[in-house]
């Protein structure tokens, strides 16, 4: 348990960005023929750490939040 008191929300680690995950920006995560394969890449969104680390590729801007709230960290929309 942890009786310290942060007075200032953005010092926390627990913050994840979500974001559209762009056409390019998919074609350098895959190889050709699984971009191929996926339904509907619009609909695709990334999941970052604070610090810009990728955690998760997740389909629709809902369950990137529902994932990131699951997971107890605090998701914030970056467009």
């Amino acid at each position: 348990m942890t009786t310290e008191l942060r007075t200032n929300p953005f010092e926390s680690d627990a913050f994840v960005y979500i974001r559209h995950l762009d056409a390019d920006e998919l074609q350098s995560l895959l190889p050709a023929n699984e971009v191929n394969q996926i339904n509907d890449p619009d609909e695709l969104f990334v999941v970052l750490s604070a610090d810009g680390v990728r955690l998760a590729v997740v389909e629709g801007r809902e369950a990137a939040f529902a994932a990131a709230l699951a997971n107890d960290l605090k998701p914030l929309s970056v467009h």
